[in-house]
C-alpha cells in the first residue's frame, strides 16, 4: 500500500486533534436482553449514549454486546461518528421554538430566558447537557421510549436555524431578519 501524501497525513492528524477535544458522554440507558437457547439463556446488553462537546455539537448512538462496557464503547463510537452542529443563541439556548417527531414520539423544544435551566426529562435532558444548552424547556408528547425520544429531539434540533442562516437563504442582512419586532414597535409610535 502506498504511503499517504504529506498533506493527507497532516489533515488526518488535524482531524484527530479536533476529535480529541474533551467530549461529554451521557449514558441514557442500558437494557438487558435474553435469548433462550438449548442450554438456557444468553444475556446481552444494549446501551444508548449521547455525546457532545458542550459548545453546540452533539450526537447519539446505540450499541449491543454481550458485556456492558463493550456495548457502551460501541454506542459511544456510533455517537461520535454522527455528531451534528446546532446553532445556539448567546451560547445558552435555542434561537426559536421547534417540534420534532420520530415514530410515535414527539418532542417540543422551547427557547427560554436566562436562569431558567434545563427543564426536560430523561433522554432529552442528557442531550441538552451534552450540547451545552443552559436554558431550555422541553416536553415529550407520546411515547416514553428513549430511542424514539432521542431521535425526535434530534429531528427538532436539525430543524433549528440561526437568524444568520435564514438571512443568507433569503438574501437579506441578519439585522433585517432579527429586527422585525423593533421595526413594528417603531412604526406604531
Amino acid at each position: 500500500m502506498a504511503k499517504p501524501a504529506k498533506s493527507e497525513r497532516r489533515d488526518r492528524e488535524r482531524r484527530d486533534r479536533e476529535t480529541e477535544v474533551e467530549l461529554i458522554e451521557k449514558l441514557v440507558g442500558i437494557n438487558r436482553v435474553a435469548k433462550v437457547v438449548k442450554g438456557g439463556k444468553r444475556f446481552g446488553f444494549a446501551a444508548i449514549v449521547v455525546v457532545g462537546d458542550g459548545k453546540g455539537r452533539v450526537g447519539h448512538g446505540a450499541g449491543k454486546a454481550r458485556e456492558v462496557p463493550e456495548a457502551i464503547r460501541k454506542a459511544t463510537e456510533h455517537a461520535k461518528r454522527g455528531m451534528i452542529r446546532v446553532a445556539l443563541r448567546e451560547g445558552r439556548t435555542l434561537h426559536h421554538d421547534v417540534t420534532g417527531h420520530y415514530g410515535a414520539g414527539r418532542v417540543v423544544l422551547r427557547a427560554a430566558d436566562a436562569g431558567t435551566g434545563i427543564i426536560a426529562g430523561g433522554p432529552v435532558r442528557a442531550i441538552f447537557e451534552a450540547l451545552g444548552v443552559n436554558d431550555v424547556v422541553a416536553k415529550s408528547v407520546g411515547t416514553s421510549n428513549p430511542h424514539n425520544m432521542i431521535r425526535a429531539a434530534f429531528d427538532a434540533l436539525n430543524h433549528c436555524s440561526s437568524p444568520r442562516s435564514v438571512a443568507a437563504r433569503r438574501g437579506k442582512k441578519a439585522s433585517d431578519v432579527i429586527g422585525r419586532k423593533d421595526a413594528a414597535a417603531e412604526a406604531r409610535e
